[in-house]
C-alpha cells in the first residue's frame, strides 16, 4: 500500500470522487479513504460502524451531501476493508463478560479509533472538519469532539449512545447471531448479512434485496474480518460512559435516531441529544439500525443544516 493524498487535479468538479488512497496514522495502522466532492467544499468526515467499511456510506448519499456543499471523507475503520488488521485475539467468553459487565481489556479502545480518524485530518492538512459517525462511528465521532473539541466544527451522532450501560442498550436476542461462528466464502456472508439486516434494519423502510447482495458482495471483495468485528465489538463493550464530559462540548449537534432500532435502543439517542448542550433531536419512526435510502434527505439536510450554524449561530 502507498500513501497519498488527492490533489485538486482529482476533484473538478462539485460530484468529483477520488480513487481510494492509504494514509499511515501510526506505526501500526493505515487507513484506507476516499473523498467526494471539491476539495473547496466544507470538510465532512464520516465515520462508519461496527463492522462497516466505508462504502457502507452509500456512493448516492456521500455524493448528495458533496452536491449540499461539502468535501466528504469516508474511510475504514481499522480491521474494516482495506485498512490495517489488527493481531489480538478475542474469545467468545471475554466477549460475553465485556457484554455483561462493561469490564475486560479490550485489544483497543474507542479513543484509539478516534486518535486514528484525528490522524486522517492531520493526513489530509485539515485543522478541523464536521464529522458525522453511525452506530459505533457516533461513539467515535463523539469521542473525537470530548478530545479534541477544536478539531469538530459541528458533530452528528446517528443511532448511537453515551457509554452509559442503562441507555442504548442492544436486544439481547441479537448477540447469539452477532457472535454466531461464521462459515467462509462470499456466499455465507452474503446470507449471513441478509440475516442481520433483516433483523436490525428499518421495518419501515425496507431495503431492496438486490441493494444489499450487491453491497455484500462488495464488502466481502474489499476484504472482511471476523476477529476484526469482536475486536471493535469489544471497544465498544468497554467503552466509558462519556455523559458528563459530552455536557462540556459546545459544537453545533444533530443527533438523529430510529425510534424502531434493536441495536442501540432510542434511549441512547435521547440520552446523547440532552447531555450535550444546545442539540438538536431528531427521531424517526419506523427506522431501525440502518440508513434508508427513502431518508437520505433528512439526514443530508440535517448534516448541512448543523454545520450551517458554525457561522450563523443562535
Amino acid at each position: 500500500m502507498t500513501s497519498s493524498s488527492p490533489s485538486p487535479s482529482q476533484h473538478p468538479s462539485a460530484l468529483a470522487v477520488s480513487e481510494e488512497l492509504f494514509a499511515p496514522v501510526s506505526p501500526e495502522v493505515e487507513i484506507c479513504y476516499q473523498t467526494f466532492g471539491s476539495v473547496d467544499g466544507d470538510p465532512l468526515l464520516l465515520v462508519m460502524g461496527l463492522g462497516g467499511p466505508m462504502i457502507w456510506w452509500d456512493d448516492d448519499f456521500c455524493t448528495r451531501l458533496a452536491a449540499a456543499g461539502f468535501h466528504v471523507i469516508r474511510y475504514d475503520n481499522r480491521d474494516t476493508g482495506r485498512s490495517s488488521r489488527m493481531p489480538q485475539r478475542v474469545t467468545r467468553a471475554q466477549l460475553i463478560r465485556a457484554f455483561s459487565t462493561g469490564r475486560g481489556k479490550a485489544p483497543y479502545s474507542i479513543s484509539e479509533l478516534a486518535s486514528d480518524g484525528l490522524a486522517l485530518l492531520d493526513h489530509l492538512g485539515l485543522p478541523a472538519a464536521h464529522v458525522a459517525g453511525i452506530s459505533m462511528g457516533g461513539m467515535i465521532a463523539q469521542t473525537m469532539a470530548i478530545e479534541a473539541p477544536a478539531r469538530v466544527l459541528s458533530l452528528t451522532s446517528i443511532m448511537s449512545t453515551t457509554g452509559r450501560r442503562t441507555v442504548g442498550w442492544q436486544s439481547p436476542d441479537l448477540l447469539p447471531t452477532l457472535i454466531a461462528p461464521r462459515r467462509g466464502g462470499k456466499e455465507a456472508y452474503v446470507a449471513t448479512n441478509a440475516l442481520v439486516w433483516g433483523l436490525i434494519g428499518s421495518p419501515d423502510f425496507p431495503v431492496d434485496a438486490d441493494f444489499l447482495r450487491t453491497r455484500a458482495e462488495d464488502t466481502f471483495d474489499r476484504g472482511v474480518s471476523a476477529s476484526g468485528v469482536l475486536r471493535q465489538m469489544c471497544a465498544v463493550l468497554t467503552q466509558p460512559n462519556r455523559t458528563l464530559r459530552l455536557r462540556t462540548l459546545h459544537m453545533p449537534t444533530l443527533v438523529i435516531h430510529g425510534m424502531a432500532d434493536k441495536m442501540v435502543h432510542v434511549s441512547g439517542g435521547r440520552a446523547t441529544a440532552s447531555a450535550i448542550p444546545g442539540a438538536e433531536l431528531i427521531l424517526i419512526d419506523g427506522m431501525g439500525h440502518d440508513l434508508p435510502t427513502d431518508l437520505y434527505d433528512t439526514f443530508v439536510e440535517g448534516i448541512r443544516r448543523t454545520a450551517d450554524r458554525v457561522s450563523a449561530p443562535d
